[in-house]
Formats: C-alpha cells, structure tokens, sequence
C-alpha cells in the first residue's frame, strides 16, 4: 500500500515492491542539455521502467518565451498532467536516465509549486535500476486521460531583478548549480552565444556534488558538510539558479530534505541573465563564509 505522505526520496527496492499497485504513478522526465547528442524520448521507447509515462519537460513549459523550459501557467501544466493519466490523488516518483536526477527534481518541483504535494524522486534513477538488472519495458506508454487541477503558488519562483536586488543586497544567497568550468567562465555554455561566467556575488555549488558516484543523493548529514563547506547557510534566505533552472531544483529537493522551507528559484536562471546584458564575472566567484557568516566575491 502508498502511504499517503511520501518520503523525498524512495529506493529501487521501494518502487520495485509497489509498481502496479492503484495510485502509484511512475515518471520518467529525463532531460539533457542541447550538446549532449542524446534523445530522451527515444531512450524512453528503447528502454524504461515497467509502467512508467514519459514527462516531456519542454513540452510541459511555457510555449510564448525563448526561454528554455519556463514554469507554464496552470491551465498547461493541467493539461499535460490530465494527459499523463495523472489525478490528484496519485503519488508520483519521478527519475531520469542523467545518472544525477538532473531534470527529475526540475519535475519534482514543478508538480509541488503547482500544489501537489505527494511526490518523491527515485534514488539513483534509472542508472541505479538499470546498474541492479531489474526489468525494463520497451515502447510508447499508453495511458487513459484522468483530470489533474492545478494552482500556482508564485512564492517560490522570482525573476532577474528579484535576483539583482538579491545580490546587491548582501543578505540572499544565490547559489548556482551549474558545472564549475561554466561558473568560473573557463568553460563555454551549452547554448550558443551565450558567455559563460557568473552573477557578482552568486556561490558555485555545481549539481554534480549532490551525488555519490552510483548517482544515488547524500545523505543528510553529507549534505550539511557540503553546504558547510560552500558557505552556504541553511538559516538565510537562498535563490537556487543554473543555466535553464533544471538542475537548480537538485539545491531545492536537497533542502527539502533537510526540512528546511520552500526555497525560491529564479526560472529564467543564466539563460536569461547572460543573454539580457546583466553583469557577468569571471574566476572562482564568493568564497565560502567566515565565522561570522560573510562571503567574498572573488
């Protein structure tokens, strides 16, 4: 039987004794960056946890943007969730095939700012599965549409002059996701024309580090030492950020599991920051706080 609260996370054993049973509804969002050369949804038909549903993250965003991957409005991501087979009542688990559930905890939390609440990400994702020689399933899922009601809760998401005012400010930590080559601007972005480099004052934590070689999460208390070590505070006010808001939202479920409070993201995220004339830095960025909890920008 589902509890009715989940966990943030579930194990393969976890998912492998409840699939199949009503309610359980399996996602996979996989996602990956432009360069990448891979194919989601082909990798979906070849290949997928039994039951799963394909989540299409560009599909499920905002259509009138250049943006990557911008939050939709309700009416949307209803309307995608509906044609998932999804209903309110459904408990979800969503992972991905990036072996660092990249894009599962973007999905995660679109589903939790829509107001939904009974979701949980898979530990490892499909790389921990596959890794174990458990079943896969190959083809198209086929699902009946269910209705999904959707209400946004715009707390937790602000955009490129909350985050300028954030930074200026002192008092908000920015802290961004992305690969540290990409943040100390030695390394070029994934989409082109746009400079690589970081915002004045942002703290690098690059997604990567959120995971144990075999992709499953830290635990608590390894996370807590990571942060420690970043300079980030868990008793400040945080604004999670990467290069299209994807990866962000691995700070934002980790937090989660410290029991802290919803977190704000900004969506528009380097894509829209270095691509609309904002302030660019280049080198290591803020150094990890002192004992009386200031950063450097470096």
């Amino acid at each position: 039987m589902i509890p009715a609260q989940l966990p943030p996370l579930v194990t393969t054993d976890w998912l492998a004794a409840h699939l199949g049973e009503p309610g359980l509804v399996v996602l996979d969002a996989s996602w990956y960056l432009p360069n990448s050369g891979r194919d989601p949804r082909e990798e979906f038909r070849l290949g997928h946890i039994p039951g799963s549903r394909f989540f299409d993250l560009d599909a499920a965003s905002a259509p009138d943007t250049s943006l990557p991957h911008m939050l939709p409005d309700a009416t949307r991501f209803a309307a995608v969730a509906s044609a998932l087979g999804i209903e309110n009542e459904a408990a979800i688990v969503i992972y991905d095939g990036s072996g660092t559930n990249l894009s599962a905890a973007r999905v995660w939390w679109m589903f939790r700012v829509f107001g939904h609440p009974r979701v949980t990400l898979l530990d490892g994702g499909a790389g921990k599965w596959r890794s174990e020689g458990r079943a896969l399933e190959r083809g198209e899922a086929v699902t009946a549409p269910r209705t999904f009601q959707a209400k946004l809760d715009p707390t937790h998401v602000v955009g490129k002059r909350d985050v300028a005012t954030a930074l200026a400010s002192g008092l908000v930590q920015v802290v961004d996701m992305r690969p540290a080559g990409r943040f100390e601007g030695t390394e070029p972005e994934p989409r082109p024309g746009l400079p690589s480099g970081h915002m004045p004052g942002a703290i690098s934590l690059p997604h990567g580090e959120m995971v144990h070689a075999d992709g499953t999460a830290l635990t608590p208390e390894e996370l807590r030492e990571l942060l420690e070590r970043r300079g980030i505070r868990l008793d400040r006010r945080l604004i999670a950020t990467c290069g299209s808001a994807t990866s962000a939202c691995t700070l934002l479920h980790a937090l989660h599991r410290l029991g802290m409070a919803p977190q704000e993201l900004y969506d528009g995220a380097w894509t829209e920051w270095a691509g609309s004339g904002m302030p660019v830095e280049t080198g290591l960025g803020r150094r990890p706080a002192t004992s009386g909890g200031q950063g450097t920008a470096g």
